[in-house]
């Protein structure tokens, strides 16, 4: 029985290789500019030496461009959909509009449950145009490190 392959996969696979021998290029043509230079102005390094030297260099570079293969196909979080689950605090009171302090802006808000008091850790649940949609976060803050740096670089 044959095995399925995922035409897919297969064409993503060969194109973040073909990126990564691409980001590739770029070093070896540093690597060979600077064997060019050295013996433009006489410094000799022997042929095998510079081989040697410039498979482990490229061999050091292609890891690492190998590496960075799983960051093109991260998605890019921003917006809207950046700010949904993120932890805020209540600056003044949402009765049930108010504004809420998150990611160093303060934004007006809309609690979707009840009113919620001042200094009350909230949860972005949306955004309608540019009035957050927040719910009390009853376990409060989940960095409180964080939360206390916040408040003392405001001096709230």
């Amino acid at each position: 029985m044959r095995k399925k392959v995922d035409i897919k996969l297969t064409k993503r696979t060969i194109k973040d290789w073909g990126k990564a021998l691409l980001l590739l290029l770029d070093e070896a043509v540093i690597v060979v500019l600077a064997i060019v230079a050295l013996r433009f102005f006489g410094i000799g390094i022997p042929l095998p030496v510079a081989i040697v030297i410039a498979l482990v260099l490229g061999g050091f570079v292609f890891v690492i461009h190998v590496a960075v293969i799983p960051s093109f196909h991260i998605r890019a979080v921003t917006g809207s959909e950046g700010m949904i689950g993120t932890e805020g605090r209540v600056v003044e009171p949402l009765n049930p509009v108010g504004t809420v302090f998150v990611k160093g802006e303060y934004w007006r808000a809309r609690s979707v449950d009840d009113n919620i008091a001042a200094d009350a850790t909230v949860e972005i649940l949306g955004l309608d145009g540019l009035t957050l949609k927040v719910r009390q976060n009853p376990a409060g803050p989940q960095n409180t490190a964080k939360t206390n740096w916040q408040r003392q670089d405001l001096n709230l």
